[in-house]
């Protein structure tokens, strides 16, 4: 399989996941996923895979500057394993809110723009829920 056709695939993987943590966040299927982070430790398998093969094309990974990153990521497995850490902890992070949320209880449809921008930007869809969180705690 070539990185491209990995490329989709692990995108495949993530996308329903993050349908369900949206849409059907309390189904009994869906928090079977969450519970046993069953699609982050899928696409953890592949991540692993093409961090070997990365450190096998280019004898290592170095990550002590700007230059040697930038380097790093103009090679196709090294991109691709980025893309497919991005996918894993991303997931892994909008599961945490998820399970957050079970003791704090933001209203589903105030936790979907959470999710979505958890699962577009990583970080702003993190600090949004931290927001919101910590004013809803306040309330209580």
């Amino acid at each position: 399989m070539t990185p491209t056709e990995v490329f989709s695939i692990s995108s495949m993987i993530a996308m329903p996941m993050w349908i369900l943590m949206i849409l059907f966040p309390n189904w009994k299927a869906t928090r079977f996923l969450i519970d046993f982070k069953v699609v982050p430790i899928l696409l953890s398998f592949i991540y692993v895979f093409y961090i070997f093969k990365t450190i096998q094309i280019g004898g290592g990974i170095d990550f002590g500057s700007l230059t040697s990153v930038m380097a790093l990521f103009t090679e196709e497995n090294a991109v691709l394993a980025g893309w497919v850490h991005y996918l894993a902890f991303d997931l892994l992070v909008g599961m945490w809110m998820l399970d957050q949320n079970k003791g704090v209880k933001i209203h589903q449809l105030i936790m979907a723009p959470c999710l979505f921008g958890t699962f577009m930007l990583g970080p702003i869809g993190f600090l949004l829920f931290i927001i919101i969180r910590a004013f809803k705690q306040k309330q209580s």
